[in-house]
């Protein structure tokens, strides 16, 4: 994979030679070679709760904390540069990324093109405090939008 974008950045570095105007064909990284931070930041343990409407985030972020000293969400550093951690509709844990969209949206998910229906878009993101949403609009409207609190 990692030959595979040389080979891309090659091949698009000499067709860009012969244009003229440097400035409206300047490369852009692969969307998904972008990542933002290390995944690391998403390890340890978080209390989790989700909310539907805006004027519910404050009472979710309680219940979220709350989580923390009943049941909090532990996420593992993956074999690779992941995190491990589930997907919609699956009980198994699988290695996910961050990744950044050309446009500057971050997503967590598997090692696909920013965006897919499978990830998740990283809405806000402090070291305490971690709000993400589904991609795809059908677990989006089952799940709603998660808040992570770090315990």
């Amino acid at each position: 994979m990692h030959n595979f974008k040389y080979g891309v950045l090659i091949v698009l570095s000499a067709g860009l030679a012969g244009c003229g105007t440097v400035e409206t064909m300047a490369p852009t990284p692969a969307p998904s070679a972008v990542a933002t931070m290390p995944a690391d930041a998403l390890v340890g343990k978080w209390g989790i709760a989700s909310y539907r409407e805006e004027k519910d985030r404050v009472r979710t972020e309680r219940m979220a904390r709350s989580f923390c000293t009943r049941s909090p969400y532990a996420i593992k550093k993956g074999p690779t540069d992941g995190v491990m951690m589930h997907v919609a509709d699956d009980t198994k844990e699988y290695e996910l990324a961050l990744k950044r969209s050309r446009d500057g949206k971050t997503y967590l998910g598997f090692a696909t093109p920013p965006g897919d229906p499978q990830d998740r878009e990283i809405v806000s993101m402090t070291d305490k405090e971690v709000i993400m949403r589904y991609v795809d609009p059908d677990a989006n409207t089952r799940y709603g939008t998660f808040i992570y609190v770090r315990c």
